[in-house]
């Protein structure tokens, strides 16, 4: 009745994985809402200032909220185009065949750098075997405790 094992429902990855997509483009939206409100009111604001107070045409333009309001237009529109024109070619889908490609990428480099490395370390091996057949090789008398005969 009181135990900490509750049946919670468990969710699959292909479920939490959409879960996770469809927050991410609520959030994407979201924030392109915002930035449209913030922009009519910006924009209504800069008209206020210009041509009812007459404000700033000293040290700005005579017309200078018409090019700050253009600007910020465009950059409106760059995030919209982000948001449903960029997403759409460039969605999950496609993130997902980029990161498989990139994979299969890394794994035919790696597979490259490790017969690389077997052959550097086969040819050092073949290089040390013949330098040691190469050197004279002594022979040592069966007794040692015999001296040598110049030392007799």
């Amino acid at each position: 009745m009181f135990s900490k094992n509750k049946n919670k429902p468990t969710i699959d990855t292909e479920t939490r994985e959409q879960y996770e997509y469809a927050r991410k483009r609520i959030k994407q939206k979201k924030g392109l809402m915002r930035h449209f409100v913030f922009f009519l009111a910006g924009s209504l604001l800069f008209i206020i200032l210009d041509p009812v107070l007459n404000m700033g045409h000293k040290t700005l333009l005579k017309d200078w909220y018409i090019w700050i309001i253009l600007i910020w237009t465009f950059i409106l529109l760059i995030h919209l185009f982000n948001v449903f024109i960029i997403h759409t070619f460039m969605g999950k889908e496609w993130e997902d065949k980029q990161l498989e490609k990139l994979k299969s990428l890394q794994e035919i480099r790696i597979s490259k750098l490790k017969k690389q490395a077997i052959q550097d370390v086969t040819l050092e091996e073949v290089k040390k075997a013949k330098e040691e057949d190469a050197l004279p090789v002594k022979k040592k008398d069966s007794n040692p405790n015999l001296l040598a005969p110049e030392n007799l």
